[in-house]
């Protein structure tokens, strides 16, 4: 049976959700915030030890300045209010993404959140957050030709050391809500291998039992890594 201990989640369909709810925008972001919580509390409890979830992605901003600002104050309350649970939790906390686009103040929590909970080991919770993988691949890019590595010292356990994900082991699954078909740059390095998973459900009405079926489908698959 395989092991699932790095799972990926796309979380997809707030807008969508709230929608057919006949609610606003921001009510299915707030939904999918709650979800969040409960979701990765659960992973956790199922001995998945490393949870990262897309939650903000580059092509994101092209939304509206109320959304976004709406998306800002939730990303705010993660990293200055629920860091404080993570903590006691012993979840250490990363952001993925290039977090100089936001304002001085998300900027300055992030950081905080960071530091706050690095030496933590019960759990690692992965925010991607203003995240792109064809983006990261060229940051890696950008900063092996910084360091003047020689061509033929760069391979791919390289390429890994310089990415957000540096210290952690590849996604063992990727799931995907509100039955999209695609990983939208999610993860693009580190997910070639990934067991993938799509679930019809929009994000705020996934259940933990949703991912208990996600992790029986997981078991009964064999994983194979182009070698047999």
């Amino acid at each position: 049976m395989p092991t699932l201990k790095h799972l990926g989640i796309i979380l997809d369909g707030n807008r969508r959700w709230a929608r057919a709810q006949n609610k606003p925008t921001f009510f299915g972001h707030q939904r999918g915030f709650s979800n969040l919580k409960k979701i990765a509390s659960h992973a956790y409890s199922r001995d998945i030890n490393i949870l990262t979830v897309y939650a903000f992605s580059t092509e994101n901003w092209n939304r509206s300045q109320e959304e976004l600002s709406y998306l800002f104050k939730l990303f705010k309350i993660l990293v200055t209010k629920e860091v404080d649970a993570l903590h006691k939790k012993g979840v250490k906390l990363n952001i993925f993404g290039n977090i100089s686009a936001f304002d001085k103040e998300l900027q300055r929590g992030i950081n905080q959140a960071i530091a706050k909970t690095k030496n933590n080991k019960k759990g690692t919770l992965n925010v991607c957050l203003n995240y792109g993988g064809r983006e990261e691949i060229i940051m890696a890019v950008k900063k092996i030709i910084k360091n003047k590595v020689k061509p033929d010292k760069i391979n791919q356990k390289l390429i890994s050391k310089y990415l957000y994900s540096k210290d952690l082991p590849d996604p063992d699954m990727i799931i995907r809500t509100s039955g999209e078909q695609r990983l939208s740059g999610f993860l693009t390095w580190q997910g070639v291998y990934s067991e993938l998973y799509f679930s019809k459900k929009h994000w705020p009405e996934f259940t933990n039992q949703d991912l208990d079926l996600a992790i029986k489908d997981f078991n009964k698959r064999q994983r194979r890594f182009g070698g047999n």
